[in-house]
């Protein structure tokens, strides 16, 4: 049987560090509430050992020193109540998470976070078409190439095709309607992600509506955008891409042409080499912080929140 050290033993605390580790990595995937009716310690106990490891964890992991950084924000609660998440996009890691909303102001809590010099070293910055982050960003990284997530970009793209499918809807009336009503997800999603039933009642409404089967080809054509190494044969490509929307009265999709044309520079950053990068992680890393949401239902303590997003990447100890 293994002895404990006297100073194994936290300050002020009846648990020995060895035990105060086991209760944090357990909660690396559990909630509190499962790891306190398991152990049998109190829900405030657990917590408070669960933070103290995450803490740990982030003393350890060291400052960061990023040179790419992907920008996004997340929802903490509903009336439109955001903060904003940083991360290293080479060590694939969240590094910062704050602001009091998605202000200018609250982007440059970031970098006064990653210091003057720091934020000097940063060579790309990928965020999407928001303009605060983007303004911050040109301000205290010049240096810094601004790159917009191709992932926002086609959701915009995606938001524009729900659009045309409403309209059709509601120019339409009786049997015409029946091949539209509840296809929005098969419109939506990848062809490849669609099986049997699915894959059918998107073909039967391609070939019933004219205008959603334009739309539809237009959305899945769009996506070559970024294939090309060339800006030059990038930007002939997004011409002769909005030129097919001449005369097919889309108006959304004319509306989203235009926003691409007024962010150009931020999506042709994409063309360049060096600025290749993997732009799945973010996408990810909302969808990591979701399930820490959902877990944490109804635990309205912003410390914890922060130290489980900054740690959900980090190895355990």
């Amino acid at each position: 049987m293994k002895r404990e050290r006297l100073e194994d033993f936290l300050e002020n605390a009846l648990h020995t560090k060895r035990f105060a580790r086991y209760i944090g990595k357990r909660c690396r995937g559990s909630s509190i509430k499962e790891v306190a009716e398991e152990q049998c310690l109190d829900w405030h106990t657990v917590k408070r050992l669960e933070m103290q490891y995450m803490r740990e964890q982030l003393e350890r992991s060291g400052k960061p020193r990023p040179q790419v950084i992907g920008i996004d924000e997340i929802s903490v609660r509903k009336g439109h109540e955001y903060r904003i998440v940083v991360s290293d996009l080479e060590k694939h890691r969240p590094i910062w998470f704050g602001g009091a909303d998605r202000s200018e102001a609250s982007m440059d809590e970031f970098y006064q976070f990653l210091s003057e010099k720091q934020s000097r070293r940063l060579r790309l910055a990928v965020m999407d078409m928001w303009k605060p982050f983007r303004n911050s960003t040109v301000r205290n990284a010049p240096q810094a190439a601004v790159l917009f997530d191709k992932f926002h970009v086609m959701r915009h793209l995606g938001e524009a095709l729900d659009k045309v499918r409403k309209a059709e809807y509601a120019r339409l009336d009786g049997k015409s309607r029946t091949f539209i009503k509840g296809q929005k997800y098969a419109l939506l999603s990848h062809p490849q992600n669609l099986k049997g039933t699915a894959r059918k009642n998107l073909k039967l409404l391609l070939a019933a509506n004219k205008r959603l089967n334009t739309a539809y080809v237009l959305k899945e054509s769009f996506g070559q955008l970024w294939d090309y190494s060339s800006e030059a044969w990038a930007r002939k490509f997004f011409d002769n891409w909005r030129a097919q929307l001449k005369w097919q009265r889309l108006a959304p999709y004319e509306k989203f042409a235009e926003m691409i044309d007024r962010h150009w520079a931020g999506i042709a950053s994409y063309c360049k080499p060096e600025n290749k990068v993997a732009l799945g992680f973010v996408e990810g890393l909302n969808n990591k912080i979701r399930v820490i949401q959902r877990r944490a239902y109804g635990l309205h303590d912003e410390e914890y929140l922060k130290l489980k997003v900054l740690t959900c990447t980090l190895p355990a100890l």
